[in-house]
């Protein structure tokens, strides 16, 4: 039933209950808003409702799709699950469960006096941290952790709205600035030298003490916490100051190691599900050579690797393991001899970085296609031993949005190296 002519988009205003959304989301009412996306309560048309992150600057849509493809293959209880980017003309969106439950900044305002009770402040940060520790190890920085992006449920906490917007921009090294929200933002990535596990780490922290205390600490920040919050031991005081060191070496390691110091074993990653696949993931050989993609994508900041193998029977190229965006559909494809940039590569013995693949008439577009992801940009390297091409090792798509280009084919180089080095071990 129609109830009259449906809002149109305007980029620069907030979208109206009713706007449609890609023919299948109807827009119910806005949620939170950033410097670069706004967050809407939508209704899919199946009845479910859904989070809509709208991307505001068009410079950043390829990075914003790229992330998207990668973030919607997380799978851990406490991570919300994202279903995926949503394109509605020149709009770009990314639809998300909407999870029932408070932000913990809503129940600080609610709850506090001015800080938590210790006992649940811990709870919450163990719960948060299982899944801060689960998505490193799937090579993803969350790069926004604070209490509006913690929602307690029913079940406990779910940690959502992975941080793709940039807060300080330079218009001269765009991509690489700060990201995060200040006063839960590390120091290091407030200065723009770089984004790490740390750096969530650091923010998670920060949300430790925001619950305790009602606010987020300042950098260096001499309240002693033993004094204004009751139960507190001196112990997970003095974790959470190693947790907010200002140098991220100096920092608690890991959102694990955060967690059990505070008295909460997160136990392990096994909980979600691995980005990486291989042909046989109970063999050594495909563990291991799950690890070798997983580790290229970390070095390259991919969101997508696989390693081919070439089958020496019929020249093919087939792919014994990925990591990423499209992995399962990838794993297990065979590749005609000379067919696609990987078939160019393994021809030639020489590496390619291609700007634009899109655009590369040797581009096998409908393979590509059909493994559900089709990158903007490649780096492609031969794996070789003795003179002999063995397969090709590719990265797909680096998650900034930047394209590869030559200056990267020298460490791709370095780590087809130590990738041949070990493919005995694999087989």
């Amino acid at each position: 039933m129609s109830m009259g002519p449906e809002p149109a988009f305007d980029p620069g205003q907030t979208l109206v209950p009713g706007t449609r959304v890609g023919d299948r989301y109807t827009i119910v009412a806005p949620i939170s808003a950033g410097a670069m996306g706004a967050v809407y309560r939508a209704q899919d048309d199946d009845g479910t409702e859904v989070a809509l992150k709208r991307l505001l600057d068009p410079a950043h849509a390829a990075r914003f799709e790229i992330e998207a493809r990668l973030l919607e293959r997380l799978k851990h209880p406490r991570v919300v699950h994202v279903r995926g980017p949503v394109l509605d003309g020149e709009e770009k969106f990314l639809a998300m469960d909407l999870v029932q439950g408070h932000d913990l900044a809503h129940v600080i305002e609610e709850r506090g006096e001015p800080g938590l009770p210790v006992d649940e402040v811990i709870t919450w940060a163990c719960q948060a941290c299982s899944a801060l520790e689960y998505v490193h190890s799937q090579q993803i920085v969350h790069r926004d952790v604070k209490p509006a992006n913690l929602i307690l449920g029913e079940d406990g906490v779910v940690v959502v709205d992975f941080g793709v917007a940039r807060l300080v921009e330079d218009e001269n090294d765009p991509g690489t600035r700060a990201i995060g929200t200040p006063r839960y933002m590390a120091p290091e990535v407030f200065v723009g030298e770089g984004v790490s596990p740390r750096s969530d780490v650091y923010a998670m922290a920060a949300t430790v003490w925001a619950m305790l205390t009602g606010k987020p600490p300042v950098y260096a920040d001499k309240t002693k916490l033993t004094e204004v919050c009751e139960g507190l031991t001196a112990d997970a005081e003095a974790t959470l100051r190693q947790a907010l060191e200002i140098r991220p070496e100096r920092r608690v390691s890991s959102a694990a190691a955060l967690a059990a110091a505070l008295g909460a074993p997160v136990g392990t990653a096994a909980k979600g599900e691995s980005f990486a696949v291989s042909e046989d993931p109970t063999a050594r050989g495909g563990k291991l050579l799950e690890e070798i993609v997983r580790t290229a994508a970390g070095v390259f900041e991919a969101a997508a690797a696989s390693v081919a193998i070439a089958d020496p029977r019929t020249g093919e190229l087939v792919y014994r393991a990925a990591w990423g965006a499209g992995a399962e559909e990838v794993v297990g494809m065979r590749l005609p001899e000379g067919v696609g940039l990987a078939g160019a590569v393994a021809a030639s013995g020489l590496g390619e970085a291609v700007p634009a693949c899109r655009d590369d008439q040797r581009f096998a577009r409908r393979l590509a296609e059909g493994s559900g992801y089709v990158p903007y940009t490649m780096l492609l390297t031969p794996l070789k031993a003795a003179g002999e091409v063995l397969g090709v090792l590719s990265l797909l798509d680096r998650r900034d949005g930047r394209p590869y280009g030559p200056e990267d084919l020298v460490r791709a180089d370095l780590f087809a190296d130590l990738t041949v080095a070990a493919l005995p071990h694999a087989s």
